[in-house]
């Protein structure tokens, strides 16, 4: 004969087991924000963009990003930047190597990470090849805040989400040919688009505050 004294617990257990699939799986739970990508205009200081050739589905199919775009921003003195912004409830997806698909062929290596000192603090993390004149930095957004360690975030939200609904990780990426990595980032021509998008991206959220 089975004992049921400890019958509660095992029950108890079970469903706490169930809750993640019950959420997850069954009944999809997701948390919308106030926040998209058609919020970042065409429009960047001097710099006009235009649509790049990637096809519809290519974000989505790369990156599992419901919200995207991928546009060239260009100047009058010709200078032109990459910018591509993204939303996806696959955080891996876009943490993990974003350039292997998004500069593709130039071997991009990381070469550090910098803050800017606003509230929220952004952190950038810089690309460049030692060899040919093109860079590339990205940033990382999740809950309004900006990612700095993508490994950390990923076992603490994989923590909260086994119980609460998924919330979508943004991921800006610009790259910038024709610059050397010993530029200062700052000065480029791609952190004044990656600088000006990110507020555009979140002042809809302040103006929804």
């Amino acid at each position: 004969m089975i004992s049921t004294r400890h019958a509660p617990l095992v029950l108890f257990i079970i469903m706490l087991a169930l809750i993640p699939t019950i959420i997850h799986s069954y009944l999809e739970l997701k948390i919308g924000d106030n926040l998209s990508t058609r919020h970042i205009s065409q429009v960047l200081g001097s710099y006009v963009s235009k649509p790049s050739q990637r096809k519809p589905g290519w974000g989505e199919d790369t990156f599992a990003c419901y919200d995207w775009f991928e546009r060239i921003y260009t100047n009058q003195q010709g200078k032109s930047v990459r910018f591509f912004v993204g939303r996806s409830y696959d955080h891996k997806k876009l943490y993990h190597h974003p350039e292997l698909a998004l500069s593709y062929g130039k071997d991009l290596r990381m070469v550090g990470e910098i803050q800017y000192s606003e509230q929220p603090t952004v952190a950038v993390k810089l690309l460049a090849n030692e060899t040919k004149p093109v860079i590339a930095a990205y940033a990382l957004l999740y809950d309004k805040q900006f990612v700095g360690n993508a490994i950390t975030h990923q076992i603490m939200s994989s923590i909260m989400q086994l119980i609460t609904p998924r919330k979508p990780m943004t991921l800006f990426y610009v790259e910038e040919e024709n610059a050397s990595a010993k530029t200062i980032f700052s000065e480029t021509d791609a952190a004044l688009i990656l600088e000006r998008a990110i507020k555009d991206f979140l002042n809809n959220d302040l103006k929804n505050d």
